[in-house]
């Protein structure tokens, strides 16, 4: 099956690549994995203007309604520029808050609007950790008479991607909702965390194709020998065949599609951060080299909004 963006689509992200072009996002992404939140804030802001967080925000509180393909328009181009902050985070809480009443009306404005930034604790058994409960203005933590709005965060948790600040939640606040629906924001989170895999795989790709191109051996480009453009070859086949997945699942929401688009995408993104790293050679290893934020985050993504094992049941579970 081929999908094909329509104008408004295509002019959508291509608004969101000249927009991330612009913002030095490997700058920003180290100055957040510091905790110098001011580059960050301000590209949040930016992209609120741009239209994405008001994506899964109804028009009555200055979104656009539930539209899950230009969301994963965006994403995959946040994946693309590795984008940092609780995106996805942001996403599951819209979800969370949508109660057509008083919550909505409390926080979706400033989430569409860029100037709220929300994130999760979604553990429901035991205490949580979120991701950016240090810089976010929103967290939900699950509890067990429903959701309630955490006042504070604990220390940082430092993660395999630097850039993915981790802190607990304590469900100590404000009880929102005693029947959140849950299940709702766990699809719409993963969702957007498969898109974002598969823009940090074609951005591994597109890096590594380049490199190849450069880099010399026996006086030719190590592009050019067949084992090197087999690997790549690979590479390009997985994430081919995780994007109709990802943009699939989008269409029909099941969460059963959402999980496989996940897997998938985040096994293609995986497979491009390993070609990646092996044929950069000894600088892909290097922190102080930009590649190392996408090798990162592909390896965080993988487990982040389920596991390989906890998508491969559901499913399962929505075959059976």
């Amino acid at each position: 099956m081929r999908f094909l963006f329509d104008t408004e689509q295509r002019d959508f992200a291509d608004a969101l690549r000249a927009l991330l072009t612009a913002a030095d996002t490997p700058a920003v992404i180290r100055d957040w994995s510091r905790g110098e939140r001011a580059g960050g804030r301000a590209l949040w802001g930016r992209l609120g203007e741009a239209g994405v967080f008001g994506l899964t925000v109804p028009e009555e509180y200055g979104g656009v309604g539930r539209r899950a393909v230009e969301l994963t328009v965006a994403f995959v181009e946040l994946g693309r520029y590795a984008v940092p902050g609780p995106l996805a985070e942001t996403v599951a809480a819209a979800v969370l808050l949508d109660d057509g009443a008083g919550l909505a009306k409390r926080f979706l404005p400033g989430i569409a609007a860029g100037g709220t930034m929300a994130t999760v604790a979604f553990e429901q058994h035991g205490y949580g950790a979120a991701l950016d409960g240090d810089a976010a203005d929103v967290r939900l933590a699950a509890a067990p008479e429903g959701v309630r709005l955490s006042s504070g965060a604990g220390a940082v948790r430092r993660s395999l991607d630097p850039a993915r600040r981790l802190t607990p939640l304590f469900p100590v606040g404000e009880l929102l909702s005693a029947e959140p629906p849950w299940a709702e924001a766990l699809t719409w989170a993963r969702l957007a965390t498969a898109a974002q895999a598969l823009g940090v795989g074609l951005a591994l790709l597109d890096r590594t194709v380049a490199y190849v191109k450069q880099r010399t051996q026996f006086g030719v480009p190590v592009g050019s020998f067949q084992a090197v453009g087999h690997r790549l070859a690979d590479v390009r086949i997985a994430l081919e065949f995780a994007r109709p997945m990802v943009f699939g699942a989008a269409v029909t929401m099941t969460p059963s599609d959402v999980a496989a688009a996940k897997l998938s995408a985040c096994e293609a993104a995986c497979k491009s951060a390993a070609a990646a790293l092996q044929l950069h050679g000894a600088i892909g290893y290097t922190a102080e080299y930009d590649l190392s934020l996408w090798l990162t985050k592909a390896r965080a993504l993988r487990g982040t909004w389920g596991t390989p094992e906890e998508c491969r049941g559901e499913v399962l579970q929505g075959r059976g």
